[in-house]
């Protein structure tokens, strides 16, 4: 096949119009167009008169080479390259016990889904509850106070993104990005996926689709235990026995894959104490940011703003400052709310949610000042983990003690002020909010960074340091504050143990989580022998 890229329409043009700019575009007649599809769709704001819709097309036709050889050197019109999945060889040792995954996020689910295609039959344990209740655990949270520590918006089936909008864009290239879009179509996601510049699920569609992944992983011969948190790891001459389920079932295996995410403190801590080697790692941390989405529709947008075809509009925005610090914002939430994501009793943490409509009438976006181990007061590996603690019980205690947000306006949070009463932008934040000077549960150089980056936001986006905007505290868990370390087979200090995914510090969203679970999941089968029979190429 043959990939056309540039191919441009107007808001007012159908996507049927894609077929006369591909014949346009390779000068060729419409019967010699065998058939086409969209590979990539992005949108072009740049122009004040008009939005384009921009194609990337992989298109059959007659002639091929010839085609190729009339646009060489075109770099619009290329050969359309191989992103089959290739499974790696199995490798030469044998298993006595099934390899079993530790967590059931992007990371888990992903090596289970390739273990369990190429017959490895693997165990996955999940300290929290299948989605459904797990569910029910966190709407009784938001609207009780009534936190359960094992079952949460950080702990429980799917991970944490299972609560977020559901954004599947990464910086990574990798052709393994590839195949987790492919699998997440086949397990229920929109197909638009497969081509969006910015694609993304929303919570509500991707309930389902962590379920029906685990179906998937299940019919393959692997087994899907919730409410099963492994509390410790055995070792045997510096090499994975087994691991201890809930303080009490033994689970004997020479394969571990750990896949938690970058919430899991005691888990963390357990496996220090049992000498798996990890460093304190940078993150970020700071407040959610909340505007109507109306405005940054008419920014971004300007007359199109609303046009059916756009829907919410997005930022992404950063800010260096003089002192050093940058300062940033991260999984923007058009047309989204911010939740309570507390996972451990007397501490406040926020993160951002979109249902795939992205319907409601805010738009929100975490906005964070990076902090390295230098700030942490300590180089000990769990520097970090009690670093955020820190920051969360502060926010906790200002709050009021109930799990009620600590929140100030904009406009007064640039002049140093205490916020009264709430303006034109009412908080979406599940639980609710307590009007507080969020300077008592930030350090001071994240919040005169944020300041400075507000107003150089504005800048860019007019209408960002809008006074009745509202700043919700506090956000810390926006990567894993520890890296457990690995070698280049992607196992730990420990033979048989291997980290993966955004708690061991590997990744950083959806996507890449679930790529990097791949990777650790090839290394395994490049070394161990199924236990089965495998279904794929």
């Amino acid at each position: 096949m043959i990939r056309v890229s540039g191919i441009k329409l107007t808001l007012d043009q159908d996507e049927s119009d894609i077929k006369k700019g591909l014949l346009a575009k390779l000068k060729i007649k419409e019967k010699d167009l065998i058939e086409y599809n969209i590979f990539k769709r992005s949108v072009d704001a740049r122009k004040k008169d008009m939005i384009y819709f921009v194609y990337t097309v992989d298109a059959l036709v007659v002639n091929e080479n010839k085609i190729l050889n009339k646009f060489a050197g075109d770099k619009d019109v290329t050969l359309t390259p191989n992103l089959k999945y290739e499974y790696v060889k199995p490798g030469a040792v044998s298993l006595k016990n099934r390899p079993v995954i530790i967590g059931t996020g992007p990371a888990g689910l992903f090596a289970g889904l390739i273990l369990a295609t190429m017959g490895y039959r693997p165990l996955l344990l999940e300290r929290g509850a299948d989605v459904d209740r797990r569910t029910e655990a966190v709407k009784t949270f938001w609207t009780t106070g009534k936190l359960d520590t094992e079952c949460n918006v950080q702990f429980g089936e799917g991970g944490a993104g299972t609560f977020s909008d559901g954004k599947l864009t990464t910086l990574i290239r990798d052709l393994r990005c590839r195949k987790v879009l492919e699998e997440m179509v086949a397990a229920g996601a929109p197909p638009e996926i497969l081509y969006s510049h910015k694609p993304h699920v929303g919570t509500d569609i991707l309930r389902d689709v962590v379920k029906n992944i685990r179906q998937r992983i299940i019919s393959l011969g692997g087994e899907v235990c919730f409410n099963a948190k492994v509390t410790d790891l055995l070792v045997e001459q510096g090499a994975v026995a087994g691991v201890v389920v809930n303080d009490q079932a033994k689970i004997d295996t020479e394969a571990v894959i750990l896949a938690i995410g970058h919430s899991a403190r005691d888990t963390f801590a357990m496996l220090y104490n049992k000498g798996v080697k990890m460093s304190p790692k940078a993150f970020s941390i700071g407040v959610r940011i909340e505007h109507p989405q109306e405005l940054i529709d008419r920014v971004q947008y300007k007359q199109f703003a609303r046009h059916p075809k756009l829907g919410p509009a997005e930022y992404k925005l950063s800010y260096h400052s003089p002192n050093g610090r940058s300062a940033y914002t991260f999984c923007m939430c058009p047309g989204g709310v911010v939740v309570a994501a507390a996972s451990e009793a007397g501490g406040v943490v926020t993160n951002g949610m979109s249902e795939h409509a992205r319907n409601a009438k805010n738009a929100n976006s975490a906005l964070l000042v990076g902090v390295t181990p230098d700030d942490f007061g300590s180089d000990h590996p769990l520097a970090g983990v009690e670093f955020q603690r820190q920051w969360e019980r502060m926010a906790f205690e200002l709050a009021g003690s109930n799990y009620n947000a600590p929140a100030q306006l904009v406009g007064d949070f640039l002049q140093d002020r205490p916020s009264r009463v709430i303006g034109q932008v009412e908080p979406s934040y599940r639980k609710a909010v307590t009007l507080a000077e969020l300077k008592h549960c930030l350090p001071h150089y994240v919040v005169e960074t944020l300041k400075e980056a507000i107003l150089d936001f504005d800048k860019k986006l007019k209408g960002f340091a809008l006074p009745d905007a509202v700043l919700t505290g506090v956000e810390t868990r926006s990567s894993s504050p520890i890296r457990i370390e690995r070698n280049e087979k992607r196992e730990s200090n420990i033979t048989g143990f291997y980290p993966a995914g955004e708690g061991a510090g590997y990744a950083g969203g959806i996507v890449s989580a679930a790529v990097d679970g791949i990777r650790v999941a090839e290394a395994v089968a490049a070394k161990f022998k199924p236990l089965g029979d495998g279904i794929y190429d």
